[in-house]
């Protein structure tokens, strides 16, 4: 995700509908009074709304049908359906959603809430600063879905781009497009060529990966939670036909309840279960917008995925060197609202990067500035860090596959590598960022790479599958950089040699976080105890606003304040319907 300075209405709107921070004075997140209903819908219910509103119902197996039927007596309208989640899309009244809520084959009831990509507005090069020789792995026949704005063509991509689907128009096949910019930005950082700049200054991570896009956001960067589940759904079911083993989702709208019933999470569960490493942005919340002071529990979803790569952003300082990165102050930081997980999982390079422009797209057409040449955009943000994280894996699946052919890294392997290999990051004063902030460090592809090529994923499960002796320490512009050599599995840190024996913890049908616990409380950065009970400190910043209470109890989540109301975001969502999934800022 990004942050950026774009004049466009629609983008700026969207910025700061998504900016909030958390408070509490327990350790509980608050309770909801319709227990199916997630809080925005909640409190449009409390509210009494007369309103229609889309939404997303997810029903108990075999609950798709009968849901169909009373929807249908009811008059009301069915727009799409999700047989990956075993949800509907529909447009309901605001007044019968408790009634709906307690049909027994009804889940939850989510809000079809809306998605954007976000820029923050930054030369040295990227490869060099993830210690990438001119000849390491390219990412050959490894395939990346890019779920975002869209691609445009040319030749940083040749005939990489394997296959493009408009997901604004139902997810029909089309020639790819762009008109926003963000989706070819973040592929090139993927995958991009490099070839029009001097020397491939300016080539991604994976030069050689296919690319699949998946256009989901419209000409201001938004559009709507239904139109990515689609998208990750057609992934799926699509997964051999097009040969994806990644997606990249640089996107994302606030938490508004515990993964277990987010639509939108339980897509990407779905997708790692089917064997796809998705990697997610954290967010661009790293700032209460009331004291301009650093503040906790900004993860957006999807990226409160628990099996997700939910990735952070690091400045670089344009150098190679990896000691003075420091992690961006907008990048959002742990714990995941609702369920405490502790997000994000590692942070990347996402500063002032680098990569293909569409020259035809809002983006490069309103923000001259940060152009660079004729054929580059330069954009800030975890949307950024994501597509580095993305074009990671697909390095680390095609070690993997070239050293030992035939039984692929299963996602939650890929994740260990990289939680095991990053680069522990520390604060101008020298102190280690929490684990909240930076997960454990920053992304290391040079040392996830020698890693994963000296893994046997063949091994039986609890063997040693480490076929030599590593080094773990990596060297970067003459500087021996440690491993963190840490695991952080949902809310405990592990002993990270666990990476080097084949445990059923890494299998396919695992979700991050479940049936595993490894350590017990543990102190994040200073004042901070996670654990069983939560004590915040006093470096949390946190908002005053109510978003939610526990029983008439001090619980007091806060959002912040400068989030528009209601009524604005039932306008955008109005915009949203009437133009197909199209967002049009009032």
């Amino acid at each position: 995700m990004a942050s950026y300075l774009s004049r466009s209405r629609a983008a700026a709107v969207l910025i700061a509908l998504l900016a909030f921070a958390v408070t509490t004075a327990s350790a509980q997140p608050p309770q909801r009074v319709q227990a199916k209903l997630d809080a925005r819908l909640a409190a449009r219910v409390r509210a009494g709304d007369k309103d229609s509103q889309r939404v997303i119902i997810r029903t108990t197996p075999g609950g798709i049908s009968p849901l169909t039927n009373a929807l249908a007596a009811n008059g009301h309208w069915i727009l799409r359906a999700h047989s990956i989640i075993n949800a509907l899309t529909a447009r309901v009244p605001v007044a019968a959603l408790e009634g709906l809520s307690r049909m027994p084959f009804v889940e939850s009831i989510s809000i079809d809430a809306i998605v954007s990509a976000e820029q923050a507005s930054g030369d040295w090069t990227l490869r060099g600063t993830l210690g990438l020789p001119v000849q390491s792995p390219g990412g050959n026949r490894i395939g990346v879905a890019v779920i975002d704005s869209g691609l445009e063509p040319g030749s940083e991509f040749d005939d990489r781009i394997a296959g493009f689907y408009d997901f604004t128009q139902n997810g029909i096949a089309a020639s790819p497009t762009d008109d926003y910019g963000h989706g070819t930005h973040v592929a090139g950082l993927i995958a991009g060529d490099g070839g029009l700049s001097p020397g491939k200054r300016y080539r991604g991570v994976a030069p050689k990966a296919r690319l699949i896009g998946l256009k989901v956001l419209d000409a201001h960067g938004a559009g709507l939670t239904s139109d990515v589940i689609g998208a990750i759904e057609f992934a799926t079911s699509h997964k051999e036909q097009l040969g994806i083993d990644i997606i990249n989702l640089s996107l994302g709208h606030p938490i508004y309840e515990p993964a277990a019933s987010d639509p939108l999470v339980q897509a990407v569960e779905a997708a790692v279960r089917a064997g796809i490493i998705v990697v997610a942005s954290a967010g661009n919340y790293g700032i209460s917008s009331l004291t301009g002071e650093p503040a906790y529990a900004g993860i957006l979803s999807p990226g409160n995925a628990p099996s997700a790569i939910t990735v952070g952003a690091i400045k670089t300082l344009e150098s190679d060197i990896r000691s003075d990165d420091r992690v961006a102050t907008y990048s959002s930081r742990g714990p995941t609202w609702y369920d405490g997980t502790a997000k994000p999982d590692l942070v990347a390079p996402g500063h002032g990067l680098v990569a293909a422009a569409a020259k035809s797209s809002t983006l490069y057409l309103e923000n001259p500035a940060q152009r660079v040449g004729t054929a580059y955009l330069r954009l800030s943000g975890t949307s950024m860090a994501t597509a580095v994280v993305s074009g990671t894996a697909a390095l680390i699946l095609e070690a993997n596959r070239d050293a030992f052919p035939g039984t692929p890294l299963t996602p939650n392997a890929v994740k260990a590598i990289l939680q095991f290999t990053a680069l522990t990051a520390h604060d101008d004063q020298g102190i280690t960022y929490d684990h909240l902030t930076q997960g454990t460090g920053s992304v290391n592809p040079a040392g996830a790479i020698d890693l994963a090529a000296h893994i046997d994923p063949t091994t039986a499960v609890s063997s040693w599958w480490l076929t030599t002796v590593v080094n773990t320490w990596t060297l970067i512009d003459n500087q021996t950089q440690p491993w963190a050599q840490d695991i952080i599995w949902s809310d405990s840190v592990g002993d990270g040699q666990v990476v080097f024996v084949n445990e059923s913890a890494w299998a396919q049908n695992i979700v991050w976080g479940s049936n595993v616990v490894w350590g017990s409380n543990i102190v994040w950065g200073n004042n901070i105890v996670w654990g069983n009970n939560i004590v915040w400190g006093n470096n949390i910043v946190w908002g005053n606003t109510l978003i939610g209470a526990s029983d008439g109890s001090s619980v007091t989540w806060g959002m912040a304040a400068d989030v528009p109301s209601l009524t604005t975001w039932r306008s955008l969502e109005g915009a949203a319907e009437s133009t197909g999934s199209i967002v049009i800022a009032p």
